[in-house]
């Protein structure tokens, strides 16, 4: 069990503090864990950062009334330790030519959405598992026409075009270089292959990777549900130090 005191706790958001749900717009974080959180935070002395697909803006929504550092879209956007948000810079009337060709293929698809992030776009298709070989290949071939500025990301149920060098890998490396994450021991949570990247660059820095839930992954531990992290995560919390009651 690593001491919370020495750590850097970075964590996915959909299928992690979330449950996985219907759609990106049904998702919601159990009340109990963003008190968790809250309670997280100070112990970890502000070491704690929130690593995911979504928008640094659906972050807050889903996490509110708390506000953390978070690298969203991958890390294409983020919000440092000091509160200040920054973005890659993208050439909108390519990336509205992107949009515009995946919400053609959704179109020609029954049950599949577009989510816009405004810089990063993904087809999400949980009511259509039967199409997902078409629609991926469909989802490639338009992000190849958008190659070198987009890269293709497949995940659960979704294929996601997002801007290249924003990967969740890049986004712990540059949270490492900063205090207070410097210098601390890197814990990472994560379901999806998004987090993949994550796992590998918190096993070159010698930290921990935990999955959650099924199937293959490089991460050095696994955890069965978002409810299992946060129990895991609130065992943690009753070990710190930070988290015993003043004395007198």
């Amino acid at each position: 069990m690593p001491d919370l005191a020495r750590c850097a706790l970075f964590l996915d958001l959909d299928g992690t503090l979330a449950p996985i749900a219907s759609g990106p717009e049904t998702a919601s974080v159990p009340i109990s864990t963003i008190a968790l959180l809250r309670r997280l935070a100070p112990a970890t002395d502000g070491a704690l950062a929130v690593v995911s697909g979504r928008t640094i803006e659906t972050v807050d929504r889903l996490l509110h009334p708390l506000r953390v550092p978070v690298a969203g879209l991958h890390g294409a956007q983020w919000r440092g330790p000091d509160g200040q948000v920054s973005a890659v810079p993208m050439d909108r009337e390519r990336a509205a030519r992107l949009l515009a060709r995946l919400r053609a293929i959704a179109t020609g698809h029954a049950g599949t959405r577009v989510e816009d992030k405004d810089i990063s776009f993904a087809i999400h298709y949980r009511q259509a598992p039967g199409q997902e070989s078409r629609i991926r290949r469909e989802v490639a071939e338009a992000a190849a026409a958008f190659e070198p500025d987009y890269v293709l990301q497949f995940g659960k149920m979704v294929a996601e075009v997002r801007p290249r060098g924003a990967d969740k890998g890049n986004a712990i490396e540059r949270f490492m270089a900063i205090a207070p994450f410097s210098s601390r021991l890197p814990v990472m949570a994560g379901d999806d292959l998004t987090d993949e990247a994550a796992f590998a660059t918190v096993a070159r820095l010698g930290g921990v990777s935990i999955k959650i839930g099924g199937g293959d992954t490089s991460a050095s531990w696994r955890l069965s549900d978002p409810a299992a992290l946060a129990g895991w995560l609130d065992s943690l919390l009753a070990q710190s130090p930070a988290s015993a009651p003043p004395h007198g």
